[in-house]
């Protein structure tokens, strides 16, 4: 289907989401102590016969600092997992995360991931690794694919990011094939500024800011937003953080420093 198409498909998901969305409120008025597990891991709904052909392996990754999710983030997964009926799905919260560096990688950076405070910094570092190591599909929690995610990233693409509406990459959707050298070097990017204790925001020192330095712009392959994944439509800050009483990372990197200092590490 052409881009249209795809367009006029996101603006009836978005209609869709919105309804829900709005529909939870009264749900967690009723049930305000409903919550939803989201699976550790969980198997493809089927087997594609080209699924083995992929460059970029059919798996999903996702994180949060908790498994239990209220009902619109829930919905906002099962939704995925409708649009990547063939694609894996695997899940991390903040001590799995922790876990898989330190098995995966070299003491340096675990240290240097350990020194980071703030959830969504580790959450950056973390989907950057996590790709390099086993590759696939990372979305924010509250992201979601407007097309049948195998129609998105086609087999034959090591890598495929995401552009905003100012026409910047973000880092909220990355696909990648495993050992991949632009997100090897935005890794070795996060790495020094970590070890450099930068005083930058969490967007320049671990987000979008690295991404947007690091890749070449004319290298690697972008997609429009509007076609690829969305944020916020089923859900919003108020139901992904109602159990977290620091709130949203904005608010928490003017609290702490961002990245522990060293003395204070050790």
């Amino acid at each position: 289907m052409n881009n249209i198409g795809v367009l006029v498909f996101a603006r009836a998901v978005k209609l869709l989401a919105n309804i829900t969305k709005l529909a939870s409120y009264g749900f967690h008025f009723v049930f305000p102590d409903k919550r939803f597990t989201i699976p550790e891991r969980a198997a493809p709904w089927w087997r594609s016969k080209r699924a083995a052909e992929a460059k970029v392996p059919r798996i999903i990754w996702q994180t949060n600092f908790t498994d239990k999710a209220t009902l619109p983030v829930y919905l906002n997964y099962l939704f995925n997992r409708l649009m990547a009926p063939g694609f894996e799905y695997r899940f991390m919260i903040t001590e799995a995360r922790a876990a898989f560096i330190k098995e995966n990688y070299p003491a340096e950076i675990f240290d240097a991931y350990s020194r980071l405070q703030v959830g969504a910094a580790q959450a950056d570092f973390w989907r950057v690794l996590v790709l390099q190591k086993h590759g696939g599909v990372y979305m924010d929690i509250d992201g979601h694919a407007v097309w049948p995610l195998a129609r998105i990233v086609k087999p034959e693409m090591d890598e495929l990011y995401i552009t905003t509406r100012r026409g910047e990459i973000s880092n909220y959707f990355i696909a990648s094939k495993p050992d991949n050298p632009h997100i090897g070097r935005i890794a070795k990017a996060i790495l020094a500024n970590i070890e450099n204790e930068s005083d930058k925001n969490i967007f320049e020192l671990t987000g979008p800011g690295v991404f947007n330095q690091m890749l070449p712009r004319n290298e690697v392959p972008t997609a429009c937003y509007r076609t690829t994944c969305n944020q916020g439509n089923f859900t919003n800050e108020y139901f992904q953080y109602i159990d977290k009483p620091q709130g949203k990372w904005t608010r928490q990197q003017h609290k702490i420093d961002v990245v522990r200092k060293r003395e204070a590490a050790e």
